[in-house]
């Protein structure tokens, strides 16, 4: 994975050394030579749902990039005091501006290459009507012989669909963790 290093401590402002910290670590971390900061870089969580309308999903076409004009599941960035569930939630409202109902996790996927963790909710739609945000150039419900798949905006939205749809077919939903490549 290719990040851009940690360059001043974030505390004092000094210029972070690379080294392994003298706490036992095993990993090299940006230590702070003035104030002993130690300076952790962990994964951001993505966080959303799976919508549905009966046999159908609901997808967003994005306005925003990376890939602008896709489609995805609505969502985002997990922040700041919230939990994955909340953040889920949010993202669904942000992006698609549906009325829904939260309900269990359903997969989790691990792209180590960019340092993310997507975790996907099942959302159970209490309406066909959307009302997307500024991110979101449409949303609609598809089945899953009308999903766009050569269109979807990311690897982690696709694998999620595809284990959905079979667990819709078979009339019982797990939890699916997959690392994705």
């Amino acid at each position: 994975m290719h990040r851009s290093p940690i360059k001043h401590c974030k505390n004092c402002g000094t210029a972070v050394l690379y080294r392994l910290p003298d706490d036992g670590d095993t990993r090299e971390r940006a230590v702070c030579p003035a104030c002993g900061t130690i300076h952790y870089e962990n994964p951001l969580n993505v966080v959303g749902t799976v919508p549905h309308w009966g046999d159908r999903v609901l997808l967003c076409k994005r306005n925003i990039e990376p890939r602008w004009g896709k489609w995805t599941l609505p969502a985002g960035f997990m922040e700041l005091d919230e939990t994955t569930s909340q953040g889920a939630a949010r993202e669904t409202d942000e992006e698609a501006g549906a009325q829904f109902e939260m309900e269990d996790l359903f997969s989790v996927m691990n792209v180590e290459r960019v340092g993310q963790v997507h975790l996907y909710y099942r959302a159970r739609l209490l309406s066909d009507k959307f009302n997307p945000g500024h991110e979101t150039i449409e949303a609609r419900l598809f089945t899953e012989a009308e999903i766009p798949w050569d269109e979807l905006a990311f690897k982690t939205v696709k694998e999620t669909l595809v284990c959905y749809f079979s667990d819709h077919r078979k009339g019982a939903y797990g939890i699916h963790v997959i690392d994705i490549a």
